[in-house]
């Protein structure tokens, strides 16, 4: 008797390409929610009295085990990526930012929310 191999067509559908700014994540007895958000200012000379945001996100959702091997891939990744490259540190720009940030919030003795813009 001969073995019949079986072939499958499969179809990949790849999403759009997404650069996340923010991430929240929030959960549920049965799943995590990953939110992941990408914030744009955007300027429309139409609109006088206020600003635009543009405001994107996409959402994965997965049961608890699967949200823990999503912990355990990414820091074995991430402690793989600084033995070849070195510590990741936060960039000197954000470490500026949030200076500045603290010297504001002593002089106005008020909490800031970030801007995007600029």
């Amino acid at each position: 008797m001969t073995e019949e191999k079986k072939q499958i067509n499969m179809g990949i559908e790849n999403g759009d390409d997404f650069f996340a700014h923010e991430m929240s994540v929030n959960f549920s007895p049965t799943q995590f929610i990953f939110d992941f958000k990408c914030v744009t200012p955007r300027v429309d000379p139409r609109v006088k009295e206020a600003p635009f945001l543009s405001l994107k996100h996409n959402i994965v959702m997965v049961d608890p085990f699967h949200a823990k091997r999503i912990l355990e891939v990414l820091s074995h990744t991430v402690k793989h990526y600084e033995e070849k490259y070195g510590e990741i540190e936060k960039p000197k720009a954000i470490q500026k930012h949030e200076k500045e940030n603290k010297l504001e919030e002593k002089d106005n003795k008020k909490e800031t929310m970030p801007s995007y813009f600029g």
